[in-house]
């Protein structure tokens, strides 16, 4: 027999087995039940953000590596542990905490630990073949939008610095202003979508999987899927650079349509040869192996070892087990049932239609956002004004002050303020600065955003059930404390907007909105809920 080849021989499938085989699938399709709020958000963001689109292939690869490792997994199936109760128990404990919260990417989480405790109650032992499989489907789970924005802004700085670099090399006159590449005649703006997200996420994922299938000692399979975050930021970079390139030699119409598309997909192309190259040369510092002989689901021998191991376990099975978690699984989905369908104690607010135009010196004019955008925000009562000081002289275009406040009488289900952080650079603005201070004896968010020459001060904060509160991880923390003790989880969040005018500097800017809000405070206490119902 050749030794380069392993032949398993096909474990006999028993009734007991069948039995788990069954209870695998029931089970399974209660935990999706259990779990369907979380999971569908998932679903939504893969159809809706192309940087995730590949997360309908990770379950898919996931299913199959369990497949293609079956004849070793099949005769773990009667050998089942009652570990998988008390992981199972965590990740319910963890869910219900997400649905309170209405924090979704820690219900995708636990479903992970589920999934954990199911491969735990019906093959025991034999888990450590599914870790794998499991683990892949992080990559299948979208970053909280708060991390992605940061993320996605970040790597749009690096890539302009690093494709300004090759641009120049070229001898070709350029200058950087955050992600506005200026090249004269033509500027370059490096958007979100040109960030090199599309490309990581996927990226890592491939990197993931090519090092686990890689048949080679740890350290290679880290340098694998490490070196995907540095190919994927210089390959951007010089995608970047190439549209710069061709823009300065034929024109700003190079870099839109089709060619900018293509030229997507040839880069991340050439990402993935670079990793296959990188498989190659660190083959010639080993055994220097043929590239179809370094890839392997299964080390020499393994499959082996495991039938040996198995048949002593294999009498551990027991049918109580299983229908034990079974039971577990219907009553935390009629728990968090009743938990959805709880009546909550909801106060009206005080309607926003007869919040003051004139405070002081200031006098506003209402800004109503269309149905569409309120329908979207699912906004309970809102409020935007746009606010002058009545002596000053406006000669510069904008408002003095917009004034936003977002109420929301419930916050269950993800219904809840969307955070600035993720809205400023979906209009195209770059967070400049952000830190957290002290207005009026609140505490505040404050940024500084900036598009092309205009820059803007932008100040909020929330009011949680009568409490003020910056930190918007405090925020939820103090929306599941209440949610349990009050039953109550409204809240607004409440926004202050001022441009910084060219005849005044950033302390000047400061004072006009600290001023304001002393003002403003104090009135918008009258239409929001109290502490107190």
């Amino acid at each position: 027999m050749d030794s380069n080849k392993r032949h398993f021989s096909t474990p006999h499938v028993s009734t007991q087995h069948w039995t788990t085989i069954f209870f695998l699938f029931f089970l399974g399709a209660l935990g999706v039940v259990l779990f369907w709020s979380g999971l569908a958000t998932i679903f939504s963001r893969w159809a809706a953000q192309p940087e995730y689109s590949h997360g309908y292939l990770i379950p898919i690869v996931s299913i199959y590596i369990v497949w293609e490792r079956r004849e070793e997994v099949i005769p773990y199936l009667n050998s089942g542990s009652w570990w998988g109760i008390p992981i199972c128990v965590l990740s319910i404990i963890i869910l219900t905490v997400g649905e309170i919260s209405a924090l979704f990417l820690i219900i995708h989480y636990a479903f992970l630990i589920f999934l954990l405790g199911l491969s735990v109650v019906l093959i025991g032992r034999g888990t450590h073949l599914t870790l794998v499989p499991i683990s892949i489907l992080i990559f299948a789970i979208p970053l909280p939008y708060i991390i992605e924005v940061l993320l996605t802004s970040k790597m749009q700085l690096l890539s302009s610095s690093v494709g300004v670099a090759i641009i120049r090399f070229f001898d070709i006159p350029v200058y950087l202003s955050g992600n506005i590449i200026d090249m004269g005649e033509f500027k370059l703006h490096v958007v979100e979508a040109c960030s090199g997200l599309r490309y990581l996420f996927p990226l890592t994922c491939i990197g993931f999987l090519a090092a686990y299938f890689y048949s080679a000692p740890w350290w290679k399979k880290t340098i694998i899927f490490v070196s995907t975050i540095p190919i994927t930021i210089i390959m951007n970079s010089v995608r970047i650079a190439l549209t710069g390139v061709l823009v300065e030699n034929y024109g700003a119409e190079i870099a839109q349509g089709f060619l900018h598309d293509f030229e997507g997909w040839v880069v991340f192309i050439i990402c993935m040869t670079i990793l296959l190259v990188e498989i190659v040369v660190l083959e010639q510092l080993g055994n220097k192996r043929k590239l179809a002989m370094v890839f392997s689901l299964q080390q020499e021998g393994q499959g082996e070892k495991n039938q040996t191991h198995i048949t002593i376990l294999s009498k551990k099975n027991s049918l109580v087990q299983k229908s034990f978690f079974a039971m577990l699984l219907v009553c935390a989905t009629i728990m968090l049932t009743f938990i959805d369908k709880r009546e909550e104690h909801k106060i009206n607010n005080t309607s926003f239609a007869s919040f003051p135009l004139q405070l002081e010196q200031w006098q506003g004019r209402r800004q109503p956002l269309s149905k569409d955008i309120v329908d979207e925000l699912q906004i309970t009562d809102y409020l935007m004004v746009n606010y002058k000081e009545s002596h000053a002289n406006h000669t510069d275009k904008g408002e003095q002050v917009n004034f936003y406040v977002a109420y929301y009488d419930s916050q269950r289900k993800g219904v809840s303020p969307h955070s600035p952080k993720v809205c400023i650079p979906g209009g195209g603005w770059e967070i400049a600065e952000f830190n957290r201070t002290v207005v009026n004896n609140m505490p505040v968010n404050r940024a500084l955003i900036r598009k092309g020459n205009e820059s803007q001060l932008v100040y909020y904060w929330f009011v949680e059930r009568g409490e003020v509160v910056a930190n918007e991880y405090l925020k939820k923390w103090m929306l599941l404390r209440d949610a349990f003790k009050k039953n109550r989880t409204d809240g607004s969040l409440v926004r202050v907007v001022t441009p910084v005018l060219k005849h005044e500097n950033i302390a000047e800017s400061e004072a006009r909105v600290a001023a304001f809000i002393a003002i403003a405070q104090p009135q918008l206490i009258r239409y929001l809920p109290g502490k107190t119902i």
